[in-house]
């Protein structure tokens, strides 16, 4: 299934059944990436029964996020182009996602901030890695759907800062989410690791992925103090 909302430039691409994929779980509690010892280690023994797929053991859930500071709206307008370009099949949605990502990467001059993080599951907990990529999916929802106005000193459909949020959920545990905002190489290679991983067997290890940018109408400007209100965890490069 995919759902296109055009009144919050809201993009939501769902695949709900691909082969050896469980069907989706309502959201529950966020669950964090933990960097302690004792998680590692249950995780690295966890990994130990796991099947060995194309890209590695279990499932990972990731979200990236990308600050620009742009002076005019193509990127926006390339944006809603691209998103009305694809449909709900695993090859389409694959090459969305590729799509994106390769846009964001033709524009590192524009590059402001980054963040990102994830959380690994084994297919076992194929519903709490559903659960964790719906409670993000939810929780940057509800940003993107806030109207910026601009002030009287700001010029409608000039030039404004632009958030891009991509959160997936892939098979396996070798996409690269470590780093994105630490520098602009780690960005760099986050995002060239996704872009090559959703394409992946046809597009068949993406279990599921959403877009979303903000501002979406053209005559709104995301100001600096807006980022740091609503984009608390973005780092700035």
């Amino acid at each position: 299934m995919i759902l296109f909302n055009n009144a919050s430039s809201l993009v939501s691409l769902f695949v709900v059944a691909f082969s050896g994929t469980e069907a989706f779980a309502p959201s529950l509690n966020n669950a964090r990436t933990s960097t302690s010892a004792s998680t590692s280690s249950l995780n690295l023994f966890g990994k130990m029964f796991e099947e060995e797929g194309p890209l590695g053991k279990g499932i990972t859930v990731g979200k990236f996020q990308l600050g620009l500071s742009c002076t005019d709206r193509t990127l926006i307008e390339l944006l809603e182009k691209e998103s009305n370009s694809y449909g709900s099949e695993p090859e389409e949605l694959s090459k969305l996602c590729n799509v994106v990502c390769l846009t964001l990467l033709r524009r590192q001059d524009d590059w402001i901030s980054a963040c990102s993080e994830s959380d690994w599951f084994g297919q076992n907990d194929a519903g709490k890695a559903e659960s964790l990529f719906n409670d993000w999916s939810n929780q940057e929802a509800a940003k993107f759907e806030k109207e910026y106005i601009p002030s009287k000193d700001s010029e409608k459909g000039g030039p404004t800062n632009v958030i891009v949020s991509l959160i997936v959920e892939i098979q396996g545990d070798e996409t690269n989410f470590e780093n994105a905002g630490f520098s602009r190489q780690g960005t760099k290679e986050v995002l060239t690791s996704i872009a090559s991983d959703c394409m992946v067997d046809d597009g068949f290890c993406l279990n599921a992925a959403e877009v979303f940018w903000t501002p979406g109408d053209r005559e709104e400007v995301l100001t600096k103090n807006d980022i740091i209100l609503d984009f608390p965890t973005l780092i700035d490069l």
